[in-house]
């Protein structure tokens, strides 16, 4: 196919937010890098249609490293005796969030494993108190699988958003990824159960995982049309060595990037993260993000002291830097993308209109 026949693929998909599996499957092989600037042009045009230059910011703070699961690829699974395991205390969760809205931070992103201790009771009583200490402020949890009701009950104590990967569309791939405790059509529940209750969800993939195919990307793509999420996340699978999958190839920034793009076509107004996997496979990864469509970045507001015991993936960027460091480093570099980062909740606009006028 020559270069004239991908940008035709890739005005159609802008025009309609949709091709056949055979042109998905053409994009997602093209081997040009004029087609990959060209697609990154397009999807920074789109993007800077509803978002014009922002780039919002979400406050990640790692509260928790307890993890029940055991997927093959993640640091932190139940069975690496060799994870320091530590918990955030309810105070130094809150002090986190307060040092954040200092530095401009308006979302805060509780994120940890599946630990068992936090309950629906812990968890929601952190929720409020964050919020009646930052009523301007979003909430995003992103705790893992739970059941309806749990969900139902965190949502009713303010939390607004909710990530939760589905990490790969394709059942066979899932279970080459995870032990059999763990279940695909569950973890697709969760997500259309989130989309129920009113959450604005988020969902999303590893890049170049472990035995990954073009078709289980074209899956990846479809669920993401049938869900119609408010966020995507995703990121390259980058090998942690206390794991199974510790010796498999690492994915790479060309295919995320790749993807990004086709993402912000294929949902023109989803919130789409420059990932900090994407910055630790590639120096200039972020920047490069938000240059193919990218408009949210996450910095972590976690204390220094627990940053690198959180350890998904090996190598992981900004492990030794303070909060504030951190954002006058990304400042800068958001700058020379042609962007600027905004003091804003970073809503998705079908939501958007919820919180401005109450």
């Amino acid at each position: 196919m020559t270069p004239k026949n991908y940008i035709s693929l890739v005005s159609k998909l802008e025009q309609t937010q949709d091709l056949s599996n055979e042109e998905f499957a053409s994009l997602l092989e093209a081997d040009s890098s004029s087609f990959a600037e060209e697609l990154a042009r397009r999807a920074r045009a789109v993007r800077e249609k509803y978002y014009g230059k922002d780039v919002y910011i979400r406050g990640l703070i790692e509260f928790t490293n307890y993890c029940r699961n055991n997927c093959y690829y993640c640091g932190i699974r139940r069975d690496n005796g060799r994870a320091q395991r530590y918990r955030l205390t309810h105070e130094e969760i809150l002090a986190c969030c307060a040092a954040g809205y200092q530095l401009g931070f308006r979302t805060f992103v509780l994120q940890g494993g599946e630990d068992a201790y936090y309950t629906d009771d812990r968890l929601t009583e952190l929720i409020r108190a964050i919020k009646k200490s930052h009523p301007d402020c979003a909430v995003t949890l992103s705790v893992g699988e739970r059941e309806r009701d749990s969900y139902e009950k965190l949502f009713e104590a303010g939390a607004d958003r909710y990530l939760l990967r589905h990490e790969t569309a394709d059942k066979a791939h899932y279970e080459s990824l995870h032990p059999a405790e763990l279940s695909h059509e569950h973890r697709l529940q969760c997500l259309r159960d989130l989309k129920a209750i009113g959450y604005q969800v988020g969902c999303g993939m590893m890049t170049g995982s472990p035995g990954q195919t073009t078709e289980h990307l074209i899956k990846d793509l479809r669920l993401l049309q049938e869900l119609q999420p408010e966020m995507v996340g995703i990121g390259p699978f980058i090998p942690q060595h206390d794991t199974p999958l510790a010796s498999c190839q690492a994915g790479t920034a060309g295919l995320t990037l790749k993807l990004l793009s086709i993402i912000r076509l294929l949902l023109p107004q989803v919130l789409l993260p420059a990932t900090t996997a994407l910055g630790t496979i590639d120096p200039q990864g972020r920047e490069k993000g938000l240059l193919a469509g990218a408009n949210v970045l996450m910095p972590n507001l976690s204390p220094v002291t627990v940053r690198r015991k959180y350890a998904l993936y090996d190598n992981k960027i900004c492990m030794g830097e303070e909060a504030a460091e951190c954002i006058r480093c990304l400042s800068k570099r958001v700058a020379a993308a042609g962007y600027h980062l905004v003091k804003d909740r970073g809503d998705h606009p079908g939501f958007k209109e919820i919180f401005t006028s109450s």
